[in-house]
């Protein structure tokens, strides 16, 4: 199987690779969330000023995506350094955890409530 993948010309990738990959998908990445967040301040610029429908979409991927990307860099760090004394947050650290858990759940229901608020008047 190694030869195949070999012949196919895959291989693992040196460092300077990793680090050339890594920037291409770091740009991608905010591109795309430049984007999402664009789109849903068109979309609500769209609702408030000419009373359209609400799409939920962009900002529903925007969410999920800035969720997915902090979940996953937290436990990538939590299964790579498994010493305890380099592994526990600072208190700064924890507090800012802490209020971004809070702004994100509070930012949830906001936007659920909007929703509601802006389905139930378009009837």
């Amino acid at each position: 199987m190694k030869k195949i993948l070999n012949k196919l010309g895959f291989r693992k990738m040196d460092e300077m690779e990793q680090h050339i990959v890594f920037k291409a998908q770091r740009n991608a990445y905010l591109f795309l969330m430049v984007a999402l967040l664009f789109w849903t301040f068109y979309e609500s610029y769209q609702v408030f000023v000419y009373e359209s429908k609400l799409n939920m979409i962009p900002s529903i991927l925007l969410y999920v995506a800035a969720a997915i990307q902090i979940i996953s860099q937290l436990v990538i760090t939590h299964s790579t350094v498994k010493d305890e004394d380099t592994h526990k947050a600072s208190p700064w650290l924890r507090i800012l955890m802490w209020i971004g858990a809070i702004v994100a759940i509070a930012g949830s229901a906001i936007l659920i409530g909007a929703a509601l608020l802006v389905a139930g008047g378009m009837k």
